[in-house]
């Protein structure tokens, strides 16, 4: 008995086979299209270029960051090159994206809402603009408009360029303060809502060390320590080294006989947010209070206060500012308050003396929120004496 299955029919005969290109051309369409979609909605892999959040996480520390904690942020400039982020792989100054499309701000539900102390990643509140050297590499347009002339800046660099929320640079930093917090640093200490904010295990702290032998520490010393090098910086950069410690190799330091100071940065910069030193004359290790807003909040608003929430008002949300004397004008309105539209978040680096975070450029809005940093996948050091992997770092949660 013959069994007879049903098959299609085609118009002029058996279907036409494939070819090895179209087939390639498929699966490599396939692959792109479902790996945007988990890099999307799912979770998305970053490396760890610098060392503001050392010992939490090193250079080249690999890791996972999961965009389902917060909920999936749906794409904002859709029309743009797969797993490119705001130029095309090999050039330095080619856009990789589009802004015809434009879609608002939207978040899926997530499974938790953001909490003090998770570390996450996001866009760069102050990528909104950028400049390109001669020689086409990326520049921080609000730094070198600070730092030079109006002239030297033309001559140096290209017109600004604005990039859209989810085409800025990541960065990767802990949320130290949530919406509606109030942050303070005293000495070096953080405080949050006037309480001992949390000091990561393994952060670090700039220290002078002047040590017996007037030299630097030699290689056992220092990966003893576990520092690659310290600069002759500080008091007498004759005799004082500075390095990067956590407590415990600190106390360890004074265990060898030497001498180990703090590195204070209690240097007034214009640097600082909110650049405004006259009205703020704060530092990285004497800070605010400073409010970080939340959604619904409302906030006396006069030229005093104002310098801390400008860009809250123009750049995030979207408002035309005007200042006459003492008057300030909102969207052609005379107005004492502001209320926020969105939540914001003080981040800050582990490492906090070498840290550009918050306290350099202020809060970070919710729309620029990427996802939570989540596990450490793979993780090498390299410097110039050597290279190895480490190993103990694998599948590392991220705390």
């Amino acid at each position: 008995m013959k069994l007879f299955f049903w098959k299609r029919k085609t118009a002029g005969g058996p279907q036409k086979k494939k070819s090895k290109v179209r087939e390639w051309i498929e699966a490599a369409v396939f692959a792109i299209v479902v790996a945007t979609l988990i890099r999307t909605f799912l979770f998305e892999a970053f490396m760890i270029p610098s060392g503001s959040m050392e010992r939490t996480l090193l250079i080249h520390d690999y890791l996972f960051v999961s965009k389902i904690s917060y909920g999936p942020r749906i794409p904002m400039t859709p029309l743009a090159f797969p797993f490119a982020n705001h130029t095309l792989p090999f050039t330095k100054t080619t856009k990789s994206y589009s802004t015809a499309v434009q879609w608002p701000y939207k978040r899926l539900p997530g499974f938790s809402e953001v909490k003090r102390n998770d570390v996450i990643v996001f866009n760069y509140p102050c990528g909104d603009t950028a400049l390109y050297s001669k020689s086409g590499d990326d520049a921080d347009y609000y730094v070198m408009k600070r730092n030079m002339t109006p002239d030297t800046l033309k001559l140096f660099y290209s017109d600004p360029i604005y990039r859209p929320v989810d085409r800025r640079e990541t960065w990767i930093k802990r949320a130290v303060g949530i919406s509606g917090d109030t942050i303070m640093v005293v000495n070096g200490q953080l405080f949050v809502n006037g309480k001992p904010g949390f000091e990561p295990p393994e952060a670090l702290t700039g220290y002078q060390v002047k040590t017996r032998s007037g030299k630097a520490f030699n290689d056992k010393q220092e990966k003893d320590l576990g520092v690659d090098g310290g600069y002759g910086m500080g008091e007498d950069s004759s005799r004082y080294y500075t390095y990067d410690l956590t407590k415990d190799k600190a106390a360890l330091v004074k265990q060898w006989g030497d001498t180990i100071l703090p590195d204070p940065k209690t240097k007034t910069r214009r640097g600082i947010f909110p650049g405004d030193p006259d009205n703020f004359p704060w530092s990285e290790d004497t800070y605010g209070p400073i409010y970080v807003p939340q959604k619904g909040v409302t906030v006396a608003l006069d030229t005093c206060v104002l310098p801390l929430y400008r860009r809250i008002i123009v750049n995030y949300e979207n408002n035309e500012l005007e200042v006459q004397g003492d008057k300030i004008f909102i969207n052609g309105r005379e107005t004492k308050a502001y209320t926020f539209k969105m939540n914001y978040y003080w981040m800050m680096g582990d490492n906090r003396h070498q840290s550009i975070d918050s306290r350099f450029w202020g809060f970070v809005p919710e729309d620029h929120l990427i996802g939570k940093a989540w596990v450490i996948w793979f993780s090498f050091h390299k410097t110039y004496k050597d290279f190895y992997i480490r190993w103990g770092r694998f599948f590392t949660l991220i705390k």
